[in-house]
């Protein structure tokens, strides 16, 4: 009992050490530009110890990206219909900011992979994030329509804060420069939390 134990916790770490390596490959070089050899280099283990793992590069990515995804949804799924709305827009809109500042390389293989036409998860995105976005959607009208928001079309300001939040982590080296090499993250939680605070306040 104490071998198979033994065996399944290696099993766990090596996984991850391989999901963790393809990650930093993904998001540096895409799906395209990376190989199983970078993975299996960055991962301390053979290629074959890889494939012993995962049959190919793409059960690899699609793993991260579902893993991802569902993750990134979190957020989302936490907006409550009886709460405050501004409170709860902007609960989402620092909850995104903080996956940017916790997870870029998590951001920027997403990124990638809707660059390329999400070919490996558009599935997902059809089955998985549409359906969501259109219940929230919904309820964001719902507080607009009842005078608890401002007039705002639900659809473009969910839009807005990925793209305004995702920002920081998938363009990070130009933020920084920018910025003389500051942490953004400080100042893009008041700067976005003014922004849809006064955006939304009726």
């Amino acid at each position: 009992m104490a071998k198979v134990t033994t065996r399944t916790r290696i099993q766990e770490r090596n996984r991850g050490a391989i999901l963790d390596a393809a990650l930093g490959i993904f998001s540096q070089y895409g799906f395209r530009g990376s190989t199983l050899d970078q993975i299996a280099e960055a991962s301390g283990l053979s290629k074959p110890n890889l494939l012993y793992y995962f049959p190919s590069k793409e059960a690899i990515h699609v793993e991260l990206l579902e893993s991802l995804l569902d993750t990134w949804l979190d957020p989302l799924r936490s907006m409550k219909a009886d709460a405050d709305p501004v409170e709860e827009i902007l609960a989402y809109v620092h909850g995104k900011l903080e996956m940017a500042r916790k997870f870029p390389r998590e951001s920027r293989l997403f990124a990638n992979e809707i660059l390329q036409g999400a070919p490996r998860i558009l599935n997902d995105l059809t089955n998985g994030l549409k359906p969501l976005v259109d219940e929230k959607a919904a309820l964001i009208r719902e507080w607009s329509d009842a005078g608890k928001i401002a007039p705002v079309d639900p659809y473009h300001l969910i839009f807005s804060i990925w793209a305004m939040t995702q920002h920081y982590a998938d363009f990070d080296v130009q933020v920084r420069a920018v910025l003389g090499g500051v942490d953004p993250f400080p100042g893009a939680d008041a700067y976005l939390d003014q922004l849809f605070r006064k955006m939304l306040t009726v």
